[in-house]
């Protein structure tokens, strides 16, 4: 039988939820394998994302995928903050999605271009009502990358500034990837607007906090996008 939502559903909590489940199952825990396998088909062995861990949390909660959970649990929430805390986060995730699929680009319709600039400019407003300094930077970031996606460089380095500085006067506040996530957003304008050698000097700076970060899926996760193009001609790769 399916599990019951709560009457007021925490979307946070149900993504650590499958955040542990992906750790359990990728580290050998037989029961948690035994809930992926049944809903999932994997090869004896194989490892789960954690878009796969999503998908096996929705279906123990009786949706068909986590978008309809998701929306179910926007649904439920009836408090303000609650609801600018649900917006931002699937708005980041639907850009995101975007981004790194490459269903938009610099060549798409204009239609389409704008409206995952819009995506992620209405992300970063409903964090602007609610959001610590780290949810404001990562909105920043979300903003800079975007704009990279549909090719404007001036406007991704102006964002991609503002989260650098949301990092640097904030450092208690944030994880010890997201000044490597700002490094990276900031080296991608820099290079996109011409400036080589400072976009090089970043990038550079970039790798070696990356190198630092504690966490190794963390760690992956930022690897990821430095090795995600567009560079614009760096040769550092």
């Amino acid at each position: 039988m399916a599990l019951e939502l709560p009457a007021h559903p925490n979307l946070t909590q149900l993504k650590k939820q499958a955040r542990d489940l992906k750790t359990a199952v990728n580290a050998g825990d037989p029961a948690a394998i035994v809930r992926v396998d049944a809903v999932l088909p994997r090869p004896e062995g194989g490892t789960v994302s954690l878009r796969d861990a999503q998908l096996v949390i929705a279906r123990e909660h009786g949706f068909e995928g986590w978008h309809a959970l998701s929306v179910e649990v926007g649904r439920r929430m009836v408090d303000e903050g609650d609801l600018h805390r649900w917006f931002g986060v699937e708005l980041n995730n639907s850009v995101w999605d975007d981004i790194d699929s490459s269903t938009v680009d610099a060549s798409s319709p204009l239609e389409d271009r704008e409206r995952l600039l819009y995506s992620a400019y209405a992300s970063a407003y409903h964090w602007s009502r609610v959001g610590q300094p780290a949810n404001r930077a990562r909105a920043e970031h979300l903003i800079a990358r975007t704009a990279i996606q549909v090719g404007m460089g001036d406007l991704a380095l102006r964002h991609a500034k503002r989260c650098l500085e949301l990092v640097q006067s904030h450092p208690d506040e944030m994880e010890d990837w997201d000044l490597a996530f700002a490094l990276e957003a900031l080296a991608r304008a820099q290079a996109a607007t011409g400036d080589t050698a400072a976009a090089r000097s970043t990038l550079d700076r970039g790798r070696q906090i990356t190198a630092a970060v504690v966490d190794p899926d963390d760690r992956a996760v930022v690897e990821a996008q430095f090795d995600a193009g567009p560079w614009f001609g760096l040769t550092d790769r």
